[in-house]
């Protein structure tokens, strides 16, 4: 037999106090004393009673709770935005329904919003890449509730928080260049993905800067098993360095350039993108751009918070990125002496910053 619910008039008689009194310290009402808010809470806890978000709901008050359209969690970023959005949520009073998406199709990003709306968010995260008129819709979709979206293009009529991706392609490319590498082979992510593109476009950019074009280019999935696959048809044209436009799929090119008996950084320099919680831990540390994953939750949190009284407007606020060098990187073997010592200088200075920091 299922067990009777605790209610509301179980904790006020429990507590001493009126059924409104709880009520009210439930919903964090003002003109409630210290000392009777406490008596509630301590008696909330001892019958382990659990507000009815349903009830809530019927009743028209707040829920406090964010909704988040996200990509597979499988992959290491998506997730580590949704850990820290959850957290930041959570610190601020509330809770994250996530909606994730097998598959970026506009049907199914229409569903899983649907799916959100139905649960009486109060606001809607959107981690998919989306091109503008997509974006534009699904804002429609979810008006008058605040939404950010954060994998647009810059000319999405939406709110949106995103990473600088043309700096960090540009900081990946001068930093190959600073190491005599030439002969530079590109890896993108999926060409439906507004980020890949931007990213394989800051590349081209700021190769043709240098009067220098990729020796060969190929396109991943964003999964290390992508990675690895298209590591071996790019060795073929003898690359001096591969730029990758993810954390995962560079693993999946050490993993190749392992097998094939390729030594990195002295034969072939590796550079990732994004800084995920493993890269640190590859065999050898992965170089890579860093993006901030716990700022672009907090951020993405609070600004959608703050958007429940004062909704945002269209616009694009960008977050910087910045190079993090490790051991996948290092100058040509013909290098100047110069080149490889202030290397080595670079590489020291980055260990023990993040000594410090640890």
């Amino acid at each position: 037999m299922k067990p009777k619910a605790i209610t509301l008039y179980d904790v006020a008689r429990h507590a001493g106090v009126s059924y409104q009194t709880v009520s009210r310290v439930i919903n964090q009402a003002e003109h409630v004393s210290t000392r009777t808010r406490e008596k509630v809470e301590q008696a909330m806890a001892q019958l382990h009673y659990v507000p009815n978000r349903v009830a809530q709901q019927l009743a028209g008050k707040p829920t406090m709770t964010l909704g988040l359209v996200t990509t597979t969690l499988a992959l290491h970023a998506p997730s580590q935005i949704a850990a820290a959005m959850k957290i930041r949520a959570s610190q601020r009073g509330f809770s994250v329904v996530i909606s994730m998406l097998d598959e970026n199709l506009p049907e199914a990003c229409h569903a899983a919003v649907d799916n959100l709306l139905a649960q009486r968010v109060d606001g809607v995260l959107i981690n998919v890449p989306l091109e503008e008129e997509a974006a534009e819709r699904l804002a429609q979709r979810c008006h008058p509730l605040p939404t950010l979206f954060l994998d647009v293009g810059p000319q999405a009529r939406v709110s949106s928080l995103v990473f600088d991706a043309f700096a960090g392609a540009r900081l990946a490319v001068e930093h190959m260049l600073a190491l005599g590498r030439r002969r530079i082979a590109l890896l993108a992510g999926p060409q439906n993905a507004v980020s890949a593109r931007l990213r394989h476009d800051g590349w081209l950019a700021a190769l043709s800067q240098a009067d220098l074009e990729p020796c060969a280019v190929a396109q991943g999935d964003w999964s290390a098993a992508s990675g690895y696959q298209q590591c071996h048809a790019l060795l073929a044209s003898r690359p001096e360095a591969i730029i990758v436009a993810n954390d995962q799929m560079a693993l999946g090119v050490l993993r190749a350039c392992a097998e094939r008996g390729i030594n990195v950084p002295e034969a072939l320099s590796v550079i990732g993108y994004d800084d995920t919680a493993d890269s640190a831990w590859y065999s050898p540390p992965l170089t890579t751009i860093r993006q901030n994953f716990r700022e672009l939750g907090e951020q993405a949190v609070d600004g959608l918070v703050a958007g429940l009284t004062q909704p945002p407007g269209a616009g694009q606020r960008v977050l910087p990125v910045s190079l993090v060098e490790r051991r996948t990187t290092a100058p040509r073997q013909d290098a100047p002496d110069a080149q490889r010592l202030a290397q080595a200088l670079r590489q020291l200075a980055a260990e023990v910053a993040l000594l410090k920091n640890a």
